[in-house]
C-alpha cells in the first residue's frame, strides 16, 4: 500500500537525523578511547625534590643537620643554623646521600684546595752577538685563561683560551652536588666552586660570591654555550 507523500517526507527526514546522531556519538566515544589515559599527579608516586632546587621548608620541619662535616641529628633549619653559628641563608638544603632532606654550611665537606703551582716562565738565552740595547726576550707565560679542574688530589687542565662562561660549562654542566659538598676549578687566577644550585667565584680562594645560578637540570642557562 503506497504511503502518503507527507508520511514519506517525515520518514526521510527522521532517518537522516538518526544517521547524523549515530555518527556524532561514534566520534565522541572513539575520541575518548584514543585519548591517552594519564594517571593524576597525586597517584604517580611520592614527592620528588631535585638537588638543584632548595625545597620550601616549614619552620617546624626537621631535617638532617650537619656541623663541621658531622651529622648531629635532626633539627629545624633555624636550629641547624644556630648550631653552625651562621644564618639560615648560609646553609645549603637538599637531599643527602641517604635521600633524606639535609642542611649543611656551604662547602662544609670540601674546603678550598691549595692553589695550583705558578707556571714556570723560561728566559730565552741571551745572544752574545746582539746589541746591548736589545732586551732579552722571554718565553710567553701560560695562558691567563687556562681552565683547570681539581680532581681531589691535583689540578688538571681541560683547555686553554676559554671564556669564563665556557670554562664553567666545561667543568660543571650537567653536574649537581649535595648540601655541604663542592667541586673546584680555576679560570686564570679565579677559583670556581660548584655548590648546590649555583657556581661561585673567588679571587683570593677564600671569599666566594655567586657567579651563576644552576637550574633544576644542573645547567647554567644564563651563561649560554
Amino acid at each position: 500500500m503506497a504511503l502518503p507523500k507527507d508520511n514519506r517526507t517525515v520518514l526521510i527526514v527522521g532517518g537522516g537525523l538518526a544517521v547524523v546522531a549515530a555518527a556524532a556519538a561514534a566520534l565522541v566515544f572513539s575520541g575518548g578511547r584514543d585519548r591517552p589515559t594519564e594517571a593524576p599527579p597525586a597517584s604517580q608516586g611520592g614527592l620528588t625534590i631535585n638537588l638543584a632546587e632548595a625545597p620550601t621548608l616549614e619552620p617546624a620541619r626537621e631535617l638532617r643537620c650537619f656541623v663541621d662535616g658531622q651529622f648531629v641529628g635532626l633539627a629545624t633549619l633555624a636550629d641547624c643554623a644556630q648550631r653552625n653559628g651562621v644564618a639560615t641563608s648560609a646553609l645549603d638544603v637538599g637531599l643527602d646521600a641517604t635521600g633524606a632532606l639535609a642542611a649543611a654550611p656551604t662547602a662544609a665537606f670540601a674546603p678550598p684546595p691549595e692553589l695550583p703551582a705558578e707556571p714556570t716562565i723560561e728566559i730565552a738565552p741571551v745572544d752574545e752577538g746582539a746589541s746591548p740595547a736589545e732586551p732579552a726576550r722571554q718565553a710567553q707565560p701560560a695562558s691567563a685563561t687556562a681552565c683547570l679542574r681539581h680532581t681531589g688530589s691535583e689540578w688538571r687542565s681541560i683547555g686553554g683560551g676559554m671564556s669564563l662562561g665556557a670554562c664553567v660549562q666545561a667543568l660543571y654542566a650537567g653536574t649537581c652536588v649535595r648540601p655541604g659538598e663542592a667541586q673546584y676549578g680555576r679560570w686564570g687566577d679565579t677559583t670556581l666552586r660548584l655548590v648546590p644550585r649555583r657556581v661561585e667565584q673567588s679571587s683570593d680562594n677564600t671569599r666566594f660570591r655567586t657567579l651563576a645560578q644552576q637550574d633544576r637540570n644542573c645547567q647554567f642557562p644564563e651563561l649560554g654555550r
